[in-house]
């Protein structure tokens, strides 16, 4: 029977077809999914979604009105995911309880250096050779404090690279992890992080008790000249509480490679569209942030154990067995 994958890219669409070639008939569709195109699911049994799906209740009604019994997330969060309906319906629902950390904390890195380093502005420059320097000092980040709040895999993988540039480390999560406290991480209260920590970023799940975690309280506690990067979840930060501390002139970057009104805008050509989110809008145009489109899970090596996690996923829904993978099991 065949599956049907929503929201693929088309450099991902080679690695799903290679995972599900001696498994399952899989369709690949570059629309994601939501109200509109949830009734396209209709007669499959199983579908594959991305991180942007919408997964809230009127969706999986359509879905389980369809005949859909299954639906595997090619993701590790499930904030966009009504659990709570889905087992209403029999729903099984299943994700990517992990893949590569080193994609996430790699270019959360590159964010980070980039804003430091002014590396988008000179590159425009040098495009019209313009050559100047004037406006692209940076700073060293080596003897400097790296804040990480969430320090589990991905925070762990950040973490050693900052310990790699020389930088001190400042953590906080709801448990320690001995590896991190092993490079000299020390866990603080998050209201220490924020005001001690030259270089702040985010690795922790959103849920809502995270929702907004940086807000506006959160922002004005930060140093003048911090350096910010999110390549977690957007909801994470009050982004309109961002844009305010922005027009003061504060922060030396500011680094987001999500956003918290995301959906229906990335992963998308909206280059000929005016672009209806004013917040969106006048966040681009500070000239010491970088806005990018939720990529930095997107190495091969991630992908590929994305795909393949999501094929094992199939696998087992099909064979009656249940993994840590599954958030809703099959009724």
């Amino acid at each position: 029977m065949e599956i049907l994958a929503f929201g693929v890219q088309a450099d991902e669409k080679p690695l799903i077809e290679r995972a599900f070639r001696d498994l399952e008939d899989i369709r690949c569709l570059d629309v994601f999914l939501n109200e509109d195109t949830a009734p396209i699911a209709a007669g499959h049994e199983i579908v594959s979604t991305s991180v942007n799906a919408d997964l809230g209740a009127a969706v999986l009604e359509i879905l389980a009105a369809g005949g859909t019994r299954m639906v595997a997330q090619r993701s590790t969060g499930f904030n966009n995911v009504d659990l709570d309906t889905a087992e209403r319906l029999g729903m099984t629902v299943a994700r990517v309880s992990y893949y590569s950390p080193y994609s996430v904390a790699e270019f959360a890195w590159a964010l980070a250096m980039a804003v430091n380093r002014r590396i988008v502005r000179a590159a425009i420059r040098t495009r019209d050779f313009d050559f100047r320097l004037h406006g692209l000092m940076g700073r060293d980040l080596h003897g400097r404090t790296a804040g990480v709040l969430g320090t589990g895999k991905i925070g762990e993988a950040f973490a050693r690279i900052a310990h790699g540039f020389g930088m001190r480390l400042l953590g906080w999560d709801v448990a320690e992890n001995p590896a991190c406290a092993e490079l000299g991480m020390r866990y603080v209260p998050k209201e220490e992080l924020f005001a001690r920590s030259d270089l702040i970023t985010l690795h922790v799940p959103l849920m809502a008790e995270t929702r907004h975690l940086i807000d506006a309280s959160a922002l004005k506690a930060m140093r003048d000249d911090a350096i910010l990067v999110n390549s977690s979840r957007g909801g994470l930060i009050d982004t309109a509480a961002l844009v305010g501390e922005l027009r003061e002139g504060r922060f030396t970057g500011v680094g987001l490679d999500v956003y918290e009104a995301e959906a229906g805008l990335f992963f998308l050509d909206k280059s000929l569209e005016a672009v209806e989110d004013d917040t969106l809008a006048r966040l681009v145009t500070f000239p010491n942030v970088l806005v990018t489109s939720h990529q930095a899970y997107y190495t091969e090596d991630a992908v590929g154990q994305i795909v393949e996690t999501t094929a094992r996923n199939v696998l087992d829904y099909r064979e009656g067995r249940r993994s840590e993978n599954v958030l809703v099991p099959r009724s």
